[in-house]
């Protein structure tokens, strides 16, 4: 039996395609899967600041499932759909990550699954053992 853990949101993707919101490794780290504004299976309305906030959320809620928080993040990645969007994606992150640095990326994608999303967000955390 493998000491990886599994993490669902019971989102509807995960079982459609084959897949956990996280995947958290025995050596402390966690891998998020892309997450976008979906709250309650609906896609949030808002403009691509409100949409990165939400889908941090989403990522916040899966490593509160393995006992981490936005302290641990170490990486995070911002896949946008319009160039014209960076600067909010970019506030978003600023006001959540400022104290934590994470590396990061930002990609401009050509869409998502539905066209009304702007952003999907991947984070990926890390805690190492404790004394």
């Amino acid at each position: 039996m493998s000491d990886v853990r599994r993490i669902s949101s019971g989102g509807p993707w995960e079982e459609a395609v084959g897949y956990s919101r996280a995947v958290a490794l025995p050596n402390g780290l966690v891998l998020v899967s892309g997450c976008t504004s979906v709250v309650g299976g609906q896609i949030a309305a808002g403009g691509p600041y409100d949409q990165t906030v939400n889908s941090f959320k989403v990522a916040f809620e899966a490593l509160a499932q393995a006992g981490l928080g936005p302290e641990d993040v170490v990486r995070t990645r911002m896949y946008i759909t319009h160039a014209r969007d960076v600067d909010e994606v970019g506030r978003a992150h600023k006001e959540l990550f400022d104290a934590v640095r994470p590396a990061a990326s930002m990609i401009i994608v050509s869409g998502f699954i539905d066209p009304s999303l702007v952003v999907e967000v991947e984070v990926e955390a890390y805690r190492g053992e404790t004394a």
